[in-house]
């Protein structure tokens, strides 16, 4: 696996390997000793696993790191764990430890280390979760008499992804009169645990979503990896949740394009708020520029925390984000966007 990656990157010029590790003891030498770009290291390592090898990276000689996992559901856990701790980015291995089919993600492994080179590390924000934790849990919006229209709210998310979504979906009140669609580019093994360990930090109901889900204030439906969340009315007119792999011509699947498209075929453009946060390339940044046209509410991630300004920056350009803030800000934003009439 160490040789087949050393090839792939080799073969992009702009790309130099400066060495190469055997296990997590090693890794953290030669990253102490090279000061690497990026670190790529595999989850599982004989002695000193991936998990603590990143820590101690990430404490001595920081850098962005991307782990290579298996695409399994015990993969998927730890994978989401070093995210958190501070990964950049992942890998999923195709064919399990030790996988020949990693070749066909040739493409996308030189692109994630390319992205990962130039992006931007993030301090965990333990004192601000403290704060959250020791809080009451007040209510926004059920004091008084009035009555709010349920809105919905479409995030979309790709590299850096779990840990901006930490700064933002546990500041919303469970009582919020929308339904939150987080579409984070993630395989499909992965999102159910990811679904799980972000319901356990909100105070909204988290969820993978499911087919026929129905779209409630209060809940977060995290898209399924592998396919794409749209939404249509049911048989009583309600809004309900529709998982679908057309269109298949897409780069990402789950696609916020996608999701976004559907919303606004199905909700009055007033009723959304359009998110984009950290991630490559431009997902999401085309139907910003129409929810906003339409008279939706956008809100765009600053510069400054996103760990790859990518897809907020062509929302920015295109004229597709009405607010431009810190992911910090973004939880307030949505509650703003939620009170307009």
């Amino acid at each position: 696996m160490r040789r087949i990656l050393k090839e792939m990157l080799s073969s992009d010029y702009q790309i130099e390997v400066v060495g190469t590790a055997r296990n997590g003891e090693e890794a953290v030498t030669k990253a102490l000793e090279l000061r690497p770009d990026v670190v790529t290291m595999d989850v599982n390592m004989p002695g000193m696993d991936g998990l603590t090898a990143l820590q101690y990276i990430l404490l001595k000689a920081p850098c962005s790191v991307i782990m290579v996992s298996s695409l399994t559901q015990e993969g998927a856990f730890t994978t989401l764990e070093a995210l958190e701790l501070g990964a950049v980015d992942f890998v999923g291995k195709p064919g399990g430890t030790v996988s020949l089919g990693i070749r066909q993600l040739k493409e996308e492994i030189i692109a994630k280390v390319k992205a990962a080179a130039r992006a931007r590390l993030r301090p965990r924000r333990l004192e601000r979760v403290r704060v959250l934790n020791q809080r009451p849990l007040s209510s926004r919006f059920s004091s008084g008499t009035r009555q709010y229209s349920l809105k919905v709210v479409v995030i979309g998310v790709s590299t850096g992804g779990p840990r901006t979504l930490m700064d933002i979906l546990p500041y919303l009140p469970k009582d919020l009169p929308a339904v939150v669609l987080v579409v984070q580019h993630m395989p499909e093994n992965f999102t159910a645990s990811f679904a799980q360990r972000l319901d356990q930090s909100c105070q909204m109901a988290v969820k993978e979503a499911s087919d026929g889900d129905e779209l409630t204030p209060g809940k977060v439906l995290v898209a399924r990896g592998g396919y794409h969340l749209k939404i249509e009315k049911n048989a009583s007119g309600r809004l309900v949740a529709r998982l679908s792999r057309q269109p298949a011509n897409v780069l990402y699947v789950p696609s916020v394009n996608v999701t976004m498209q559907s919303v606004l075929e199905k909700v009055s453009p007033r009723n959304i708020i359009g998110v984009l946060l950290t991630g490559m390339g431009d997902d999401g940044a085309d139907m910003m520029v129409k929810i906003r046209k339409q008279g939706g509410y956008t809100i765009a991630e600053a510069e400054e925390t996103a760990v790859v300004w990518g897809m907020p920056r062509e929302a920015y350009i295109r004229g597709g984000a009405e607010v431009i803030v810190p992911s910090y800000c973004i939880a307030e934003q949505i509650i703003k966007g939620v009170k307009k009439d």
